[in-house]
This record gives structure tokens, sequence and C-alpha cells, in this order.
């Protein structure tokens, strides 16, 4: 048995599983990095940033680190950081898992939630706050690791290394996702260099991710894809990722990828994460093209332990319109979604819905995107208003009411209504939600009125 002098020493090595159930031509590997200690991926770019940091000085004995993270670089730092003797303090929002904060917390973290939806700009912003932070405090590090040359460098070092050896040099095609780029970047170009640039990499990115060309919009799998602010003035990213690495982009929406991993928990009996689900199921769609002489290596981040409350609960799947029950559903009632821009002038927006014929209709409030989605996340809506209201109002931003109330298309009427009510008592309008994007409407009275005639 394998034996280290301490935790750190632990990290790497994790093996390759190849998938037998799969029914395609190619050797299909998947490296589920869940076996480092800290449970993800980000364990390798964690040590490697703090061991730079303390060998340039940023970081000296009793300092504090430092970081936002969407979970798993805040989970590894925290381990690290405990190992090592460094208070951590993490900043993130309450969007991520449970699982996720719990294991921040459990790791002596000092777990900071920021939630302002603002551009990184806005001194309310998460990067803003850290910032803040790190100034205001003697000994601080900011890891920044999607700035960090530490991050794509671990890869480089140690995730490329391990999958050319343990592939005896046959891997034809390396699939990750494209988060801060570190792991992409540092892997992929190992790979490239050691076969004499023969080996494919394929980043693959959640549909609405800029990365891959989408409008930037949020997404419900954490950990992967670019996320562009309404309100930004320009879309900045990382100096982790080097674009020249990646060979192609393959773009996976949020329910694709949840599929894919629900089916390989229950097909291979591997639990991975949302991301894992970008990358598998874009590996799986390039191995339809590929023969018995290629070997696909696909990079899984994180375990599906850290996502038991979201991806893997038939509720949550229910609330953000991935399931559908049977019989009488909240999408039957819902009226379609249209939409005003929030910048757009009040009284012309009401007099176009009047035309319309929809000045009786609530109309959603749209933060305005350059590239829009096909339809919304939740997060892009500004609120709801009326044709009355709009003609009220100098913008139609002005005239919106926002909601806290978001129902799964797929919910039943009955079970909606009651979650709705302890949601928000006052409530009148809810989004409806179609596979994470919002598609429609519904006001209080109608779905109340349908709940109690038992529909």
């Amino acid at each position: 048995m394998t034996r280290f002098e301490s935790v750190a020493e632990a990290i790497g090595g994790t093996p390759l599983i190849r998938l037998v159930k799969t029914g395609l031509r190619p050797r299909i590997y998947v490296k589920p990095e869940w076996y480092n200690p800290g449970g993800s991926v980000k364990d390798r770019a964690a040590l490697s940033m703090l061991r730079r940091a303390e060998a340039d000085g940023s970081l000296r004995p009793g300092g504090t680190v430092v970081e936002t993270t969407s979970g798993n670089t805040g989970i590894g730092l925290a381990l690290y950081a405990a190992h090592l003797g460094y208070r951590s303090v993490i900043f993130t929002s309450s969007s991520i898992s449970k699982e996720k904060r719990d294991l921040l917390v459990a790791h002596g973290a000092e777990l900071r939630l920021v939630d302002a939806f603002v551009p990184k700009t806005h001194p309310d912003s998460l990067k803003s706050v850290a910032d803040r932070f790190v100034a205001e405090t003697p000994g601080a590090w900011l890891a920044n690791q999607y700035d960090n040359p530490g991050n794509p460098a671990a890869h480089y070092v140690s995730t490329g290394p391990e999958i050319w050896a343990d592939t005896s040099g046959e891997v034809t095609h390396f699939v990750a996702t494209v988060g801060t780029g570190g792991t992409i970047s540092g892997t992929g170009r190992y790979l490239k260099e050691v076969s004499g640039g023969s080996v494919r990499v394929i980043g693959a990115d959640p549909a609405t991710s800029s990365y891959s060309g989408g409008d930037g919009s949020q997404k419900f799998i954490e950990g992967a894809g670019h996320f562009v602010h309404p309100l930004a003035e320009e879309d900045v990213w990382p100096e982790s990722l080097d674009l020249s690495v990646i060979d192609e982009y393959s773009a996976v929406d949020d329910a694709e990828a949840i599929a894919t991993i629900r089916s390989l928990a229950r097909t291979e009996g591997i639990l991975a994460g949302g991301s894992a689900g970008v990358a598998l199921a874009a590996a799986l769609r390039l191995a339809e093209g590929l023969t018995e002489s290629d070997t696909v290596v696909v990079l899984l981040p994180d375990s599906g332990r850290a996502y038991l409350s979201t991806y893997y609960n038939d509720d949550w799947l229910l609330a953000n319109g991935f399931r559908t029950e049977a019989g009488s559903v909240v999408g039957d009632l819902a009226s379609e979604l249209r939409t005003v821009g929030r910048s757009r002038t009040g009284a012309a927006a009401a007099a176009e819905l009047v035309e319309a014929g929809l000045g009786d209709q609530p109309v959603a409030v749209l933060y305005e995107r350059d590239r829009p989605a096909t339809a919304p996340h939740h997060s892009d809506i500004a609120g709801w208003a009326t044709a009355a209201r709009l003609a009220e109002a100098d913008t139609a931003g002005g005239a919106a009411t926002a909601t806290k109330v978001r129902l799964g298309a797929g919910e039943s009427v009955a079970a909606a209504a009651a979650r709705a009510a302890s949601v928000d008592p006052h409530w009148q309008l809810a989004l409806v939600l179609h596979e994470g994007r919002v598609t429609g409407l519904i006001a209080r009275a109608r779905l109340d009125r349908a709940a109690d005639a038992g529909a």
C-alpha cells in the first residue's frame, strides 16, 4: 500500500477508468479527480499556488489565504492552508451546493457569502469585496486562480504526465471543461508537446458560456464556463487560459450534462459532478466519429457527492424544470414568455404591448445582452411589469417588480402552489423554468385557482 508522509503528498496519481457500456468504438477513459484529498481536481492548483506564494514571499507564516470561488478551489485552499498553518477566508455565493459550503467550513475556512448581482467592477461584487478584505487585512494573500500561473503549471507537471504515462502514450484526444482555464491549458500543453502535436484537446463548455460563443448568461452547472454579467462593460477572460492549446470547443447545455452524469452513475457506477457531465457529454459526442484506434481521456473534476442536493435530487430537478411529474403541471397553465428590455422607454414598450393585444398580460423585464440566448436564465430577468405600469415609468426597468418565486414547468400544480407560498407568502407572479431557462410566466391567481380545483 502506498504511504504518504503528509496530505500534500497524496495529491495526484488519480486513476484512469475505462467506460465499458458506451457502445462506441474508441477506448474512453475517465480520470476521476475526486481521488485527491480535497475531492477535486482543484487540489492540484491549490497547493501549487500556495507553494509559489510561499516561495516568492507573498504568503508568510501566520498569513491569511483568500479566494473567490465556486467551491472546489476554496476547499483545496482551505485544506492545504490548514495543513500548512494558515487562516483561510473564502468568498463565494450561496448558489453553490450546500455540500460544498459545508465542506469549506469543515476544513476550517471562514465562509463569506456575497450574492449581489452586479458586474465584477462594482464595489459590491464578489471580487471587489474580496479585494477590499485583502487590502484591509495584514498578511492576507489572494490566490486569484483565474490569473495565477501556478494554476496551469500544476497540470503541466502532474495531470498531463499522468495521462501520458497511464495510456502508454496512446491518448489521442483529451476532453476537459473550461473554467479558469488552468486544467485544460496545463494538461493540454503537456500532451501536445510530448505527442508532437498529435493529441487533440477539446474544450467542453456550457452552452451559454462565452468561451464557446454563448451569450455569457448564467447556467446551473457549477465550476465550468464563463459568465458575463449583462451590465458588464467588457468580457475579460482569465490569464490562466491558453487559447492556443484548445483545438475545438463542444457546447453542452445543462439538461444534457445532468442527464449524462445521472446515466453514468446508473450504468457505470461512477458518481460524478455537474461539470463532469459537460465534459463527458462532449466526449461521447466526439467519440461517435472516432474509431477503435482512438483513445479518449475525459477529466472528471469532482464527485457527485457534492451535488446530492442538486443534480441528483428529484425535487431540485422539478423546481428547475429538469423533470416532469405526472398529471396537470405548471407548464400547462403558464403564459408564453414575453419580454421587454430594461432600458426601453416605458411609454414605447407599453404602446407596443397594447398594439400586439397584450395590454393586460405581464411581461418580463430583461437585462439586455448582445447575444441573447434562446430563453433567458432567471438572473437575466430584472422583474415583471404590465403595460399600465410601463406607461407610467420612464424606463421598463423603472416599472419592474422583482419576484422571488421560480417554478419548474413540470411541477404539479398543487405542489407548486404550496412551494411558491412558502418562498414568498405575498407573491403575485412567478417565473416558469424549463430545463433551467425561463420559458413562461404564471400569475398567483391562476395557479391557486387550478390548485383549488384539484387540477
